[in-house]
Parts: C-alpha cells; sequence; structure tokens
C-alpha cells in the first residue's frame, strides 16, 4: 500500500510524469531551479506567484532527479523542504516519490498508549555501521526483551557526517549517513512486522548552522522579536508566519504519513515562543490526530517548563499523550550519586521524599521554570495522570551532556545502576530504556558533533568553560574533542558486553521485568486512580509506595536504595493477600521486618484498611 503525504514545499512528483518543484522564497528578487549533482547545471527560472512562492515544473524531472535552488544568481543551494540530500546538506536534492515504496503492513495500526515500552537508541551509535538498515537486524532482539517503541534519535539531515541530530537544516531529508528515504521506510516496516512502533524525536525550536540559508531568500522564518538559546526564535506568531507554520505541520504529517511513524517526541517546547492565540505545539497535535484517525500514533513532548496543560491520558486534538519526567530522573540520580551542580542542585533536599512524589504524583515541580539552571517558584498543580509522564533512569541528554559521557553504571555500584532501571521499569508511568541499558553497557555517550572551522573552535571553547570542573575533579584527564570522530566513535555500543555473562544476566532481569510490567501493570493503566498514591520514607534509604485502583486493589512498591540491609518496624500500609509481582535481590526467605540492601520488590492486592 502506497504511503505519501502531499505539501506546498518542495518537489512533487506528478502521477502522470513529471516534476512540480515549489520554494518559499518571500525575500528573493529571482529564483531559478538548477539541475543537475554537478556543473554544468541545466537551468530553469522560476514563476513567482503570491504571498512569496516561487514554482517550477519540469515535465522530463522524475525520482532521482537532482536539484537545488538558486537565489538572486547566488550560490546554488538545497531544498529546505529536500525529501533526500545523499551527498550532505550542501550537496543536490534528490526528488524522491514515495508511492514507489512497497508496504506491507497494511493491517498495522501502531498499539495503544499502556503498552508503550519506549527504547531511545542513536542510529550511528546502535551498531557498529551506524545505519538504518543495521539498526533493523537488532530489532528482533529488542522486540524478544520486552521492548514495543523503540525512539529514534533526530535523523534529519544536518551538517557533517556525524552528530547527535538536534542541529537539523533539512528537516524532511534522513541523515544521508543512515541510509536512504527507502532505508528509513524499511527499519520502521521490519519494526512493524516484529510488533514494534516506531517513534522519531524532531526539533522544532531551531534549525542548525551549518547548512541553513534560509536567513538570505525566507528570512520570515525567524522572529524578529523572540530569541531562544540557539539565537533568534522561530518565527511562529509574527508576521508572515503561516507559512512558517505550515512548514512545521507539515513536516509532523510527513513523517507519520509517509514513513508510517508511529510517535513523535518534540524536542524542548519550552523553547518555542509562540504568543498566537493557538500555540504551535497544540496546532500540531491537532492535525496529526485528525490525519492519522483510525491508527495509534502517539505524541511526547520535552517540557523543561513541566507545563501539564498541554497532556491528556486519552487521545484529544491539540492534546499530547507524555512528557519526558525529567524531575524523576534528577532526583533518582541525586539519591545515588550525591551529585548536586547545575539542575540536580534543586533535588538536594530530602531526595527520598522527592522522589516519592515523583512515584505517586508525577511531576517534582509543576509548573516551575528554570533561570540560570536552577527552578523558581512552583505554581502547585493537581497529580499528574501518572501514564503521561515518561519515566527513565538514563537518556541521551543525562549521559551525553555529562563531561565525559558517563552511563549510570560507570557512577554507582552495578547493583544501583540496575535498581535505578528497574525502578523507571516498573512504575505506573510510562518507561524508557537508553540503548544499552538494557545490559549495562560501559561504553560512554558522549557529545560529538562534526562541525570546522569557527564552529568547531567555539563549541571547544564552550565546553571548556562548561566542563572545566570536571577535569579537574578527573585529576587532569582530557576532556573528550566533541568535534572528533574517535569521540563518536567511543560512544558506539559494544555489542560483545552484551553477549557477556554479565550482559546476559543483566538482560535477563529486565526481560522479567518487562513480562512482570506486561501482566500486572499494563491492563490496569486505565483504572490508576490519579491523586489517591501514597508514598512514605522507610529509615534513611527505604520507600514504600501504593498506587491505587478503582477496583480496591493496590500496586505497592517497597524499595530499599542502600548499600546496606533495612531494619523496618511491622508491615506498614499495603496490600493483603498480595500477589507477587515482581522481586529484585529480595529471597522469599528474608526475615521479616529485613529490607535487603538495593533490593525491591512489588505486589498486588486488595489494600489493607486500618
Amino acid at each position: 500500500m502506497p504511503a505519501s503525504h502531499s505539501m506546498p514545499f518542495g518537489a512533487q512528483p506528478r502521477p502522470g510524469g513529471g516534476v512540480d518543484f515549489r520554494l518559499w522564497a518571500p525575500a528573493a528578487r529571482s529564483v531559478a531551479l538548477a539541475l543537475g549533482a554537478q556543473a554544468p547545471l541545466r537551468t530553469l527560472l522560476a514563476t513567482p506567484q503570491p504571498e512569496g512562492w516561487w514554482h517550477c515544473s519540469v515535465d522530463d524531472a522524475g525520482p532521482g532527479t537532482a536539484y537545488r535552488w538558486r537565489i538572486d544568481e547566488g550560490p546554488a543551494v538545497a531544498d529546505p523542504a529536500s525529501r533526500s540530500n545523499p551527498d550532505g546538506v550542501h550537496g543536490a536534492s534528490r526528488v524522491v516519490d514515495a508511492r514507489r515504496f512497497a508496504w506491507d503492513d497494511d493491517g498495522w495500526q501502531g498499539r495503544p498508549w499502556n503498552e508503550v515500552v519506549l527504547y531511545e537508541l542513536h542510529v550511528g551509535c546502535f551498531t557498529p555501521e551506524g545505519s538504518f538498515a543495521a539498526a533493523a537486524a537488532r530489532l528482533p532482539e529488542l522486540a524478544a526483551l520486552g521492548i514495543t517503541a523503540v525512539e529514534l534519535m533526530p535523523v534529519a539531515a544536518f551538517g557533517g557526517r556525524f552528530g547527535w541530530g538536534y542541529d537539523g537544516v533539512l528537516p524532511f531529508a534522513p541523515h544521508a549517513a543512515y541510509g536512504s528515504p527507502d532505508a528509513l521506510r524499511a527499519f520502521v516496516q521490519q519494526a512493524h512486522r516484529l510488533g514494534l512502533m516506531v517513534f522519531l524525536d524532531v526539533v522544532y525550536n531551531h534549525f542548525g548552522p551549518d547548512g541553513n540559508h534560509l536567513a538570505r531568500y525566507a528570512p520570515d522564518f525567524f522572529s524578529r522579536t523572540h530569541h531562544s538559546p540557539w539565537g533568534a526564535a522561530i518565527n511562529f506568531d509574527g508576521p508572515a508566519s503561516h507559512w512558517v507554520r505550515q512548514f512545521f505541520v507539515h513536516n509532523a504529517l510527513y513523517w507519520v504519513q509517509e514513513f508510517r511513524i508511529d510517535g513523535l517526541r518534540l524536542d524542548a517546547v519550552h523553547a518555542i515562543v509562540d504568543t498566537g492565540p493557538r500555540h504551535i505545539v497544540q496546532e500540531i497535535a491537532t492535525a496529526v490526530r485528525s490525519a492519522t484517525a483510525g491508527r495509534h500514533v502517539h505524541l511526547t513532548l520535552e517540557n523543561e517548563h513541566n507545563g501539564h496543560s498541554w497532556l491528556a491520558p486519552m487521545p484529544v486534538p491539540g492534546r499530547h499523550d507524555a512528557q519526558w519526567n525529567d524531575d524523576f530522573h534528577h532526583v533518582l540520580h541525586v539519591a545515588l550519586t550525591g551529585e548536586h551542580r547545575g539542575y540536580y542542585g534543586d533535588y538536594t533536599a530530602e531526595p527520598l521524599d522527592l522522589l516519592a512524589r515523583a512515584c505517586t504524583h508525577g511531576m517534582v515541580f509543576e509548573g516551575a521554570q528554570r533561570e540560570d539552571g536552577r527552578r523558581q517558584a512552583c505554581v502547585p498543580v493537581p497529580a499528574q495522570p501518572l501514564g503521561t509522564l515518561v519515566n527513565f533512569a538514563q537518556n541521551h541528554d543525562q549521559v551525553g551532556n555529562r563531561a565525559f559521557g558517563e552511563r549510570l553504571a560507570q557512577l554507582v555500584a552495578p547493583e544501583a545502576a540496575l535498581l535505578a532501571t528497574l525502578l523507571a521499569l516498573l512504575t505506573p508511568a510510562t518507561p524508557l530504556l537508553f540503548f544499552g541499558e538494557e545490559f549495562g553497557a560501559q561504553t560512554p555517550f558522549l557529545y560529538f558533533a562534526d562541525w570546522h572551522g569557527e564552529l568547531r573552535e567555539a563549541v571547544r571553547a564552550g565546553r571548556r568553560r562548561e566542563f572545566g570542573h570536571a577535569v579537574d575533579t578527573q585529576g587532569g584527564r582530557p576532556l573528550p574533542d566533541a568535534c572528533s570522530e574517535e569521540t563518536f566513535a567511543a560512544s558506539r555500543l559494544d555489542w560483545t558486553q552484551a553477549d557477556s555473562p554479565a550482559g546476559r544476566a543483566h538482560r535477563a532481569v529486565v526481560q522479567r521485568a518487562l513480562a512482570a510490567r506486561w501482566q500486572w501493570i499494563r491492563p490496569r493503566q486505565q483504572m490508576l486512580l490519579t491523586g489517591r498514591h501514597t508514598a512514605r520514607r522507610v529509615g534513611a534509604t527505604g520507600l514504600a509506595v501504593q498506587w491505587r485502583y478503582d477496583d480496591g486493589q493496590v500496586l505497592a512498591m517497597d524499595l530499599n536504595l542502600g548499600a546496606a540491609p533495612l531494619a523496618v518496624d511491622g508491615p506498614g500500609p499495603g496490600p493483603v493477600e498480595a500477589s507477587p509481582v515482581f522481586a529484585h535481590r529480595w529471597p522469599a526467605d528474608t526475615p521479616p521486618g529485613t529490607w535487603p540492601a538495593w533490593a525491591a520488590r512489588w505486589q498486588i492486592g486488595p489494600e489493607i484498611t486500618l
């Protein structure tokens, strides 16, 4: 079954042959279409149209045709809506006819939100080959583990050979180093054959600096009044913002329709400024919901401000299914490591109490914004439906934004790191694993970007300023060069670790935990009683949490985040006649009144009423 998305931007093959090329360039005086990958190029003048549009129809063009735009007789540049740029962002764009790909997943409608178990990966680092095809070959292992949704870090084309992907400049073109658009389609199709959804991280808060020529001919893409951490903000609410908004709305629709992507994660929406009557984040959600009716297509956010008004436990227009819960990660990280620099400083006062709140209420600092890295006064809001929060012990930001890219297993005892993973997997919140976490990977995940010239020097200087303290505490250990290919290579997973006895044992525990989640937690998600969950401290390192359901059942977790056994007085409130859900380092013959070190157990049953 063909899958394509029609949009006003870019190159659109006509059903009867030929291609229509359209460019929004309101500041251009003249526009020409340059056909061919290298000189001599065939140049055709484009026809101006209302509202800043330029059009060129070419009867003998078709799939694979190479082209660029030449504005005001300047250098030829890639189409900002290019579907393919196989020679990089400075090379020629290629015409793509998505209808030529033979999908065989007609019966695939995705999976409901309560079944979501996310696995975040970087395509370039997931396998030695760093390609869509190589990643697709490892998908059966993830399906067998209990993963239900693979989340790709951004794949939109960016400058250079390697990078995290958050500096994309051609939002519709998959990064050429990972493979062709059809290779990405084949990845998605293979995932669907295995019952896996595919989520994609998309960046709508800025463009990258390398290969971005929009300011030359479409300066209205950028706000005249708002700013972002990366410079001028995207213009979502100023004059001439209509087509800017449409560019990003169509980008979201393009991924979910033309590539049959099952979910989008919108990066850093707190950095998107839109004071208009309908925020662009809501407009995108409404458009996606309308265009994918009948499919399970999910929308998640990263929102440092912890705004909850964009979330809803059921799919509704304008709302998103969930938000990454940084609070859960940060307080868990502080409880395990004692770190207090930067945003971790917000969580150093009684971190176990804050972890209890994250487990029962979702967010810890609801509605709070950051200034100079620290939270400001909070605006109290009710507890959130826990399914609308994505909990994790690790992710690309929290590992990669460290000076040396250490995973949690490199910072704390292996028993502590595994327990943190299990805690993220076995709460009623939506869980996420960071690639390699399932087998206790020891490889770092560093920040890397293939910048050159002034950009490279600016990145190097910025990291020296940000992480000079880390170099000092590491005995003068040199800071990895973010722009070095060696740094990128060091971040690739070492799959021999997965096959080691320790790796297999670690993976087996994670697999058992996900099986327990599927059996006990997944079916009861819609029965959770928001605002009725409770937790209490137990000694210096213990936590007892009760999650309540509308049928009188309670899921109870007893957790000891300490390296020594914990003496406990009395059973406390919890389930009676409980069914065991999962236990880790908690033998059946553990004496009453003792919680073992680095241990947790989950039980479900009717609640004791005192």
